[in-house]
């Protein structure tokens, strides 16, 4: 309890102050001296000395953050196989229930109440407590902890599901559950990424239709311009829950939906808007969500096969003093999630060079296609609410998933300043 009130006690500190960045400063304006690497300079001095501590101070924060989640996940998944717990659990449920599917879904229950019990101080901290410390965050505990709960159970009936089929997997194939629990698991987060615009979300917010011709007009253009077939604008109250600006584009052919965030529509100016719309089209028009889940589904087989070879290995090791009897025991789960999150903090910079990769492609695009750089410097600076905004290379390279707000910002002033150039093109004589 003095852990909550204390907790509570430093949530209550008044956030930052919002900064208007919906201005172009001197240096950044249109000349016939106009210098990228100036403009960028002017834009990166919007942002006060304290404010810029202050964001750095978060994001790096962040890293320890990661650090500390994979230690603590690492720390309950031995927990639970040196003491013996996994196999209790999973001796509960074969005194309740002869059914194979049944033993493990009644497992994953304990499981997944377990680690969500255990697991919540540090959620606490790092999903309400420090949001609100550095003033990002908008609900009160009440609210935070409904959309926890609310997310708690879709994990609880989407893991259900996702733990019963690869362990139905594992018990009908012995060699090769590695590779047909790869492609389960691809197919089932396709599906997941296709049912959460419709049935996911709207548990956490409100999307509507925008009315606004000013706003929708050009956004639509656009979207046709690029040949995205999206009839509508949409907007979601994410004011809500965060202060933090999106937008996206998602769905395909007549699904396809541009949707934007009110906190965007508060705070960003028209360009602004443009050029974060920009952006996200490319993703659409670039398929980057198809060619991410390509790519990742590779890691993903890498990570069953290593899989495959650790359990065998580590249950001929530990298996009689974990009380395993063999990889489709459903007390083997803390061990696989141990070996999945030792991998997927290893791989973390792969990943981040994925997604960071098609952002910087989805920076061009949108530049091109929107024509505002100001407008996209603008929204970089928006971001540096809680982004570092110049990071050193191998920082980047680590823990960044996509480009630092400085380059952003410079890209978009590269660009300005290239066609700010009108070099007279002679036409060729007709012949």
């Amino acid at each position: 309890m003095a852990f909550v009130l204390v907790c509570g006690m430093a949530a209550a500190q008044a956030p930052h102050t919002a900064i208007d960045f919906t201005r172009t400063p001197a240096a950044a304006r249109a000349s016939e001296h106009f210098n990228a690497d100036a403009a960028t300079e002017a834009y990166m001095a919007l942002i006060p000395a304290a404010d810029r501590a202050r964001s750095d101070a978060y994001f790096e924060g962040g890293y320890w953050l990661q650090l500390w989640g994979f230690l603590f996940a690492c720390a309950v998944s031995l927990a639970l196989l040196e003491f013996g717990i996994s196999a209790r659990m999973r001796n509960l449920t074969e005194r309740i229930t002869r059914r194979p599917r049944l033993q493990t879904f009644l497992y994953w229950v304990q499981y997944f109440a377990l680690t969500i019990i255990v697991g919540f101080p540090l959620g606490y901290y790092e999903g309400f407590i420090r949001e609100r410390q550095y003033g990002l965050a908008t609900q009160n505990f009440a609210g935070w902890l409904r959309d926890e709960m609310v997310g708690d159970a879709v994990g609880l009936v989407l893991g259900g599901l996702a733990v019963v089929g690869l362990f139905a997997l594992v018990r009908r194939l012995k060699r090769s559950w590695w590779a047909w629990g790869a492609v389960a698991t691809v197919v089932f987060f396709i599906l997941v990424i296709g049912i959460a615009p419709v049935f996911i979300q709207p548990l956490f917010n409100t999307i509507k239709p925008l009315h606004d011709l000013r706003i929708t007009d050009p956004i639509l253009s656009m979207a046709r311009a690029n040949g995205i077939p999206a009839r509508d604008v949409y907007q979601i109250d994410a004011s809500r829950q965060t202060t933090r600006i999106s937008a996206n584009v998602s769905g395909f052919g007549a699904t396809t939906r541009i949707t934007l965030n009110d906190n965007l529509l508060r705070r960003g100016s028209p360009e602004e808007i443009h050029a974060v719309m920009g952006h996200e089209m490319g993703h659409y028009v670039m398929h980057h969500i198809p060619l991410q889940i390509l790519q990742l589904s590779i890691l993903v087989v890498l990570s069953f096969a290593f899989a495959y070879w650790a359990v065998g290995r580590l249950l001929r090791w530990r298996g009689a003093r974990w009380g395993i009897r063999e990889v489709a025991d459903p007390a083997v789960l803390p061990l696989a999630v141990l070996i999945f999150s030792i991998l997927a903090f290893v791989l973390t910079p792969v990943t981040n060079t994925i997604v960071r990769t098609q952002e910087t492609e989805a920076d061009t695009f949108g530049l091109n296609a929107a024509r505002q750089p100001d407008g996209f410097a603008q929204a970089a600076l928006q971001l540096s609410e809680y982004r570092k905004m110049r990071p050193g290379p191998v920082e980047e390279f680590l823990f960044y998933d996509h480009p630092s707000g400085y380059e952003r910002i410079h890209a978009a002033m590269v660009w300005k300043a290239e066609n700010l150039r009108t070099p007279a093109v002679p036409c060729a004589a007709a012949r």
